[in-house]
C-alpha cells in the first residue's frame, strides 16, 4: 500500500465517521453495542466525571486509552492534541489547564475539524483552537507548547518517525509527551497487513511495541515508560496492546 492511498483512505474514513457521528476503531469488550462511545471511553479509562465535564458529541469513542491520565497538566501551560478528532482530549485538557493555558488541537479531516470547532462553541470554549494540518508536518514553532498528547492516531501514520521528531521540535525543554496508542505484540498475518481496512481500522498501521518506543527515544525523548499496557487478539491471529506513553524533552 502507498502512502498517499493510505492516507486518503484515512481521511475519507474518518470524514464519514465525523458526518455520521458514529465511533470505530477497535472494539471494546463487554459493551452494548459498537456506537457506544460512553461505554468503550469508560473501558479505556475515562472517568464518568470526565465524560460528563465535554461538550454533547465531543466524544466519539474512538480513544484506545487515556492519555491525560498519564501526568496532570498545570494551569497555564500549552498544549498540543495530534489528531482531535472531535475535541473529547481537548475539551478535558482545556478544563485542567485554565484560562491562562491554551489547548490546540490539529486534524487533517475537514469534518473533524469543523465538527470540534461547533462542540467549542456549544461548550463556550475560549481557550481551544483547531488546525487542519497533518501531524507529520505540525504547523507551529519550535518550543512553543508544554504538552503532546495524541490518542490512538499515530498508528495511522505511514511515518512515525516524522511524527515523533515534530513532536519534539514543538515542545519546550522540560515539556512531556502523552500519548495513548495502538501496538503490536506479534507480526501480523499477511492478509491483514496488506488490507486498507485494516489499516483505516487501526490494525495494519501499528508496528510493534518495541519499535514504537525506539522511535520515541530516536526522537529525542528521555524517560520513556509505558504507564499502562492492555494485551489483546482477536479470531484473524492479531496480537495487538493498547499501550499509553510517557516521555519528557529533556
Amino acid at each position: 500500500m502507498k502512502a498517499v492511498q493510505i492516507k486518503k483512505a484515512v481521511k475519507n474514513k474518518y470524514g464519514k465517521i465525523a458526518a455520521e457521528r458514529k465511533a470505530s476503531c477497535r472494539p471494546i469488550n463487554n459493551c452494548s453495542t459498537t456506537e457506544s462511545p460512553q461505554c468503550r471511553s469508560k473501558q479505556i479509562g475515562y472517568t464518568e466525571s470526565e465524560l460528563r465535564q465535554i461538550p454533547e458529541n465531543a466524544n466519539l469513542g474512538l480513544g484506545c486509552g487515556n492519555p491525560l491520565g498519564i501526568a496532570s497538566l498545570k494551569k497555564g501551560e500549552i498544549v498540543l492534541d495530534l489528531g482531535s478528532g472531535a475535541g473529547i482530549d481537548c475539551f478535558l485538557a482545556a478544563n485542567r489547564v485554565g484560562k491562562t493555558g491554551k489547548v490546540i488541537g490539529i486534524d487533517m479531516t475537514p469534518e473533524m475539524i469543523e465538527r470540534a470547532k461547533i462542540n467549542a462553541q456549544k461548550g463556550i470554549y475560549k481557550n481551544v483552537e483547531f488546525v487542519l494540518g497533518e501531524i507529520e508536518k505540525i504547523p507551529l514553532d519550535n518550543g512553543s507548547v508544554d504538552v503532546v498528547i495524541s490518542n490512538c492516531v499515530i498508528n495511522l501514520s505511514t511515518n512515525k518517525d516524522k511524527v515523533f521528531k515534530e513532536s519534539f521540535r514543538i515542545i519546550k525543554s522540560g515539556g512531556r509527551l502523552m500519548v495513548s496508542d495502538i501496538v503490536l505484540l506479534k507480526k501480523l498475518p499477511k492478509q491483514v497487513k496488506n488490507s486498507i481496512n485494516s489499516y483505516t481500522g487501526c490494525i495494519s498501521g501499528a508496528i510493534m511495541k518495541n519499535k514504537y518506543l525506539e522511535k520515541i527515544g530516536s526522537a529525542g525523548f528521555k524517560q520513556i515508560r509505558i504507564v499502562s499496557e492492555s494485551p489483546y487478539s482477536d479470531s484473524s491471529g492479531v496480537e495487538m496492546s493498547s499501550i499509553s506513553v510517557f516521555a519528557v524533552r529533556p
